[in-house]
């Protein structure tokens, strides 16, 4: 297995303001030699390391991880993709063999059209010159924005973060499941079946409210378009990672073993061009 969706910070309260006070469990700092053995105790191989700070500096803190630590197959880090200078920018971390793409955190922003930007349509169009992916992060409300940029974008490699965060707590899948539809046919867009728990109550989620979003997700993309993602450390304040991938593995369990292995195993490799 690899996991599409690991993060790693030294922790700062001053700027991950996002880690509030009822997260304490991870206020605190996550590197890969303190988290390696608990995957390749479960059988996972290596990861994609995610930002978690818009910032170039977390970028470069990231890449500088991934060389020390074979565990880091590929980096999604952070630029600013309205940048004017963004193809230099672009090109600098081109040079870096385990970028591999990037990330807005648009589920932060206010404006409700931001998706519509010209500058920032134009700053993803770039991406594909230089092989980089793009992951959506994004809450539900924002999805059908979302589908019109991919739209736009049939060029360039995309995934959505978190099967665009379900509401679970609201009890009512039905407009996230209707919203996310606007996918299925959208072949270059890939999801990551990751950071659900989270969505959930943290101290009662049930499994079958996972699995009900896990299914519908298969329905939409089907097995060759989705990833797993552990989301850890943030996973740690609904869950241990052995509860999380027990929930995940019975959820796809009805699968064929190829199908299977291409969800815990290559569609990553393949979107990401990775290896393990």
């Amino acid at each position: 297995m690899i996991d599409s969706h690991q993060h790693f910070w030294k922790y700062q309260p001053e700027r991950d303001t996002w880690i509030t006070d009822d997260m304490a469990k991870i206020q605190t700092d996550f590197y890969p030699n303190e988290s390696q053995l608990i995957f390749e105790k479960n059988g996972i191989e290596g990861c994609i390391a995610v930002q978690a700070d818009s910032s170039e500096e977390e970028t470069l803190f990231l890449l500088a991880l991934a060389e020390q630590n074979d565990f880091i197959k590929g980096v999604v880090g952070w630029t600013d993709l309205q940048n004017d200078h963004l193809e230099s920018r672009l090109e600098y971390f081109s040079q870096f063999e385990k970028c591999v793409g990037f990330r807005h955190v648009i589920q932060g922003e206010k404006d409700p059209l931001f998706f519509q930007r010209p500058q920032f349509i134009h700053g993803v169009k770039q991406l594909a010159a230089f092989d980089f992916t793009y992951d959506i992060l994004i809450y539900p409300h924002q999805l059908k924005e979302s589908v019109l940029f991919a739209q736009k974008l049939d060029n360039q490699k995309l995934i959505l973060d978190h099967l665009a965060k379900p509401p679970f707590k609201s009890k009512n899948l039905s407009e996230w499941k209707k919203d996310i539809q606007g996918y299925q046919k959208l072949e270059h867009v890939f999801a990551k079946i990751s950071g659900l728990v989270t969505e959930a109550d943290w101290t009662s989620w049930t499994k079958n409210e996972i699995k009900e979003a896990i299914e519908h997700a298969l329905e939409v993309f089907g097995p060759k378009r989705l990833v797993w993602g552990s989301d850890y450390p943030v996973v740690l304040v609904a869950s241990d990672l052995e509860k999380w991938l027990g929930v995940f593995q019975e959820s796809i369990s009805n699968l064929s073993e190829t199908e299977q292995s291409d969800i815990k195993l290559n569609n990553c490799l393949a979107f990401y061009q990775v290896e393990l």
